[in-house]
Parts: structure tokens; sequence; C-alpha cells
């Protein structure tokens, strides 16, 4: 009795080794999915992360071949907000400059996406065309030094900025004429003022937001178009709600390649390799980094709510 006893006791911790449930199997495969990315960054961040912030709490001085690090406190983080000219407006130029692109980003990109998805003639064509800025703003062809190349880029970006401000300057006039509030019309016309920047900014959100479209069941689109659903009731009951998750994906994507390079970064560069003001610049960074932060946490928290999770 007692070995029968034993022997289904193997049996059953077996058959739990041997089987594991749903969300076990996911939690396992998730963290495979990670795990080169937790090596790279034990590996090549931790440490230069650690330094930095300790660069920030001091001075860093480069004499006779050697760097010589005096820890002073939090001397970098007073003197960047109060003596430091430029710093504060720079760091909120930056975040209003974030909060003004990033929802035009997401709804451009949105709509281009749902427009791509349509049976058209020279469909392929089209969508290389919105994914050419990405190609475009790569190392590589960002160090061409080539200069007619350079100058053609700049004449047509000054001519399209001159016709952008006579499209937005009628459409101001016109928004107005209708009673629309002043602040509104200030937002849409600066969002047609910057229509280059927010479509070489929306590549890889439409490819996104595409792949999430493709990937919607054609049966839910049938059921409602028997139902009699219109192309409006369609997008906000089935298109929008299942493509939610990469809203979220898409806004964090877009708010970090924004600050990854604009007037915030290039400042930072420029105090720590101009005036090799190290400890400074380590400074601007964390701050700039905390702020980052806070932003992101905030958006994943109201925007998750939102999301709507297929099972």
């Amino acid at each position: 009795m007692i070995s029968n006893l034993g022997l289904r006791l193997k049996s059953h911790f077996r058959t739990r080794k041997k089987y594991k449930s749903y969300e076990q199997q996911k939690a396992i495969w998730g963290f495979i999915y990670v795990l080169p990315w937790l090596i790279g960054f034990v590996s090549f961040f931790v440490i230069p992360l650690i330094n930095s912030f300790y660069f920030s709490l001091s001075k860093v001085e480069m004499k006779e071949g050697e760097v010589r690090v005096i820890f002073q406190g939090l001397q970098n983080y007073i003197e960047a907000f109060t003596i430091h000219t430029s710093f504060n407006r720079t760091l909120v130029e930056s975040v209003l400059n974030m909060a003004a692109n990033v929802p035009l980003i997401i709804v451009f990109s949105l709509f281009v996406a749902v427009i791509l998805n349509q049976e058209f003639r020279g469909r392929a064509f089209t969508r290389a065309v919105f994914f050419l800025p990405v190609i475009l703003a790569s190392g590589l062809i960002a160090s061409l030094e080539s200069s007619s190349l350079i100058e053609a880029v700049q004449a047509e970006r000054v001519g399209s900025r001159f016709i952008n401000i006579l499209s937005s300057f009628e459409l101001e006039r016109m928004m107005l004429q209708m009673g629309v509030d002043e602040v509104i019309v200030q937002y849409l016309t600066g969002a047609v003022d910057r229509i280059y920047e927010i479509i070489s900014q929306s590549g890889v959100q439409i490819l996104i937001f595409l792949a999430g479209i493709q990937s919607i069941s054609p049966q839910l689109y049938e059921v409602a178009v028997i139902e009699g659903s219109s192309g409006y009731e369609t997008f906000w009951k089935i298109t929008f709600p299942m493509v939610s998750p990469l809203i979220l994906v898409n806004v964090i994507y877009t708010i970090i390649d924004y600050f990854a390079s604009n007037a915030m970064t290039d400042l930072i560069r420029e105090t720590a390799f101009n005036t090799f003001n190290f400890g400074l610049s380590s400074a601007m960074a964390w701050v700039y980094f905390m702020i980052i932060s806070i932003i992101l946490v905030v958006c994943t928290y109201f925007i998750s709510k939102g999301v709507f999770y297929q099972e």
C-alpha cells in the first residue's frame, strides 16, 4: 500500500512538472524573449548608468591624462536649474513639443494605416512612400556628404514651409470665421506647419498599426456588414478597440523616439563635449531621464485603462 502511494506521488509530481498552465508557459516564454535584452542591459548599460549618476554628483576634471572625480553633492543640479541660461527653457520646450506632436503622430499614423489597408491600385507603392522617411533618416543616408543633395533638401524644405504657411493662414482664417476656439485653431494650424516633421516620424507607427489591422479577423467585419453597420461604426466598434493595445505601444515608442533626439539632447551633448563639463551634463541627463520616465509612467497608466485585450 505504501509503495502504491509512493508511485502515485511520483506520477503526480511528474505530471505537474511535465504539464504547465498556459499562464506559466506565457511567463516562461516572455522571460526567454526578454533575456537577451536583460543580458545586454546588465553588460553594457548598468555600469555606465551608475557612473553617470555619480558624475552628476561630482566635479569631473581631466588633468595630466587622468580623470579626477571630486564629490560635491547636488551642486550640478542646482547649477542646471538656477545658473545655466538655457537648460530650463530647452527642457520646457522639449516637453511641450512632445505633448503637441505625439497625439498628431498617433492620429495621423492610425488614419493612414486604415487607408493603406483598403484595396486600391498602387497600394504597395503607397506603403513604401510612407515608410521612405524612416529609410532616409537612417545613419547611412544621413551621413552622406553630398552638398548638392543637402542644398536640394534645404530648398525643398524652405519651399514646403512657405506653402504650409500660406495654407495654414487660410485655414486659420476659415476656422476663426466659423467660431472655432483660438487655442484649437493655433494647434491645428501648427500641425499644418509641422506636417513634414509629422510624416517623417510616422513611418514605424504606420507599419505597426497596419500589421494590427490586418490581424483582425475578417469575420468580424462580415458580421458588421450583415448587421448593417456603416464604415464609421465599424471603425469605432471593431477596428479601434482591436488596435487599442498598439496605440499604447505606439505612444510609448513615439515619446521615446522624440526624446531621443531634440534640442535637449543637443544641449546635453554640447555641455559634455564642447565645454567639457561632464558633471553638469550628467546632471542634465538625469533630470531629463527622470522627466521622461514620469511621462511614460503617466501615459501608460491612463492609456492602459482604455486598452481592450481580446482573450
